[in-house]
């Protein structure tokens, strides 16, 4: 596979700084049930990086020296990690906002029906990705029977009170571009995934994050095995929105790799692009030694990635 850092590395992207930490994003390891196209992680059944314990017990003393109320949970899919229940245990006690983002389609793997009961027990946001309401864009994207699977699992969710308006059972839907465009209107979209999804199914959620695919990872290797890969970052770089800077999920958060190690977001993690550009890679017990958070923030020509057009976070649009 096709490593596309190379290609963003050299950048023009605006210096952007850190407000402050209000949520640690974890990701808990790479293994998944699926491989998808768009996955940016590279995330698969054959993966084995798994974070351990003694990670999550060091972020649980970072969480309390840096007094943080967000544990953005991802990976892969973070319930594969053995862990996974103990460090929402250990989170919500400490009553700390617990999200997850759920792979739906693991819910219907055998060994695996615990998923929903244990986020209603323990108030946990879910933010559950289906790429699409259509099942032949969902599978082309995906794999055969991946929808189906989904939408099964996200009304069990419904049953367990997820998506029905109560603030501690909030349910949102995660959509991607099947391919190397940006995402339509988020609330025009959030519209109609509801009445599609209502109409169809009886399924309900609470809102829609529209995110952008990121050139990197197993899609950037897909564009640039198609020869899509300048057109893409072209379109990117004309769809760039000042205004978006002031969202951008970096500025509030830092990400951590299954090793502890720290990272601006999820994507720079994905890069190997340490937290600030520091080559010392530091790491969750060096936070520890340190009585404010690093200001700088490393960018590289995916950040257009997260401010084109209405703009891209964990969170959704920005605009």
């Amino acid at each position: 596979m096709r490593d596309t850092f190379p290609l963003l590395e050299t950048t023009d992207f605006p210096a952007i700084k850190r407000r402050a930490l209000d949520t640690l994003q974890m990701n808990l390891g790479y293994l998944c049930n699926l491989a998808c196209i768009h996955c940016h992680v590279n995330a698969g059944p054959n993966r084995t990086e798994l974070m351990d314990r003694a990670t999550m017990e060091t972020a649980l003393a970072v969480i309390d020296r840096f007094d943080i109320r967000t544990l953005d949970l991802t990976g892969g899919s973070p319930e594969m990690n053995p862990e996974f229940r103990w460090l929402v245990e250990q989170a919500r006690a400490r009553d700390v906002h617990v999200m997850d983002r759920l792979n739906p389609t693991l819910m219907e793997e055998p060994g695996y029906d615990w998923i929903g009961p244990f986020l209603a027990e323990h108030d946990v946001e879910v933010v559950a990705s289906l790429p699409c309401y259509s099942k032949e864009n969902v599978d082309a994207q995906r794999g055969n029977g991946v929808f189906e699977a989904s939408i099964k699992a996200l009304k069990t969710l419904n049953e367990l009170g997820y998506g029905q308006g109560d603030p501690d059972r909030v349910l949102n839907l995660v959509y991607n571009p099947l391919g190397p465009s940006l995402p339509p209107d988020q609330a025009a979209l959030e519209a109609d995934y509801k009445r599609l999804l209502d109409d169809e199914f009886g399924l309900r959620f609470d809102r829609l994050f529209t995110l952008a695919n990121m050139p990197i990872k197993r899609f950037g290797a897909i564009l640039l095995a198609k020869g899509q890969f300048e057109d893409y970052m072209t379109l990117l770089k004309n769809s760039y929105r000042r205004d978006n800077l002031a969202g951008v999920m970096c500025r509030d958060l830092i990400s951590v790799d299954y090793r502890g190690r720290l990272y601006d977001c999820d994507f720079n993690q994905m890069l190997g692009l340490p937290l600030g550009g520091d080559e010392r890679r530091p790491t969750l017990a060096d936070l520890l030694e340190r009585t404010e958070v690093p200001a700088a923030i490393a960018v590289a020509d995916h950040c257009y990635g997260c401010t084109a057009g209405q703009g891209s976070s964990c969170g959704g649009a920005l605009s």
